[in-house]
């Protein structure tokens, strides 16, 4: 069940899993982990967006997109949720835990990078 810490809402694997069941074209679904952790293994057809590069992407930020960030543990996209709205944005929400508690679906491999700001505006999450 969801909740607020730091301002930010948190959501747990369920909700997720429910979240990327829906495909709602209003929100996107973020990894902030490096390439390497990445490529080990992620959420198929979420994409990949390393922590360090978010700064450099913020003018390809929609307010009114919903963001959905996730991690190894959930501290790094907490640290990228914070930062997001501290620039202004407020739909954004932190996977609680991060894939150490993800138990769904896992993918290896590097798809779906966010290399440019205007691949935010038209990144997807894929099923």
């Amino acid at each position: 069940m969801s909740y607020m810490m730091q301002g930010i809402k948190q959501i747990d694997n369920q909700e997720l899993k429910d979240m990327l069941k829906q495909n709602d074209k209003e929100t996107m679904v973020i990894d902030v982990r490096e390439p390497e952790e990445f490529d080990a293994g992620h959420i198929p057809g979420v994409s990949l967006l390393p922590m360090h590069q978010i700064p450099g992407m913020i003018q390809g930020f929609e307010a009114d997109r919903e963001y959905v960030f996730i991690c190894r543990s959930g501290n790094r996209s907490q640290n990228v949720a914070m930062y997001l709205k501290q620039q202004g944005l407020d739909r954004i929400t932190n996977v609680e835990g991060g894939m150490m508690f993800w138990d769904g679906d896992v993918k290896g491999g590097v798809e779906n990078v966010i290399e440019a700001p205007d691949q935010l505006k038209q990144t997807i999450n894929q099923k």
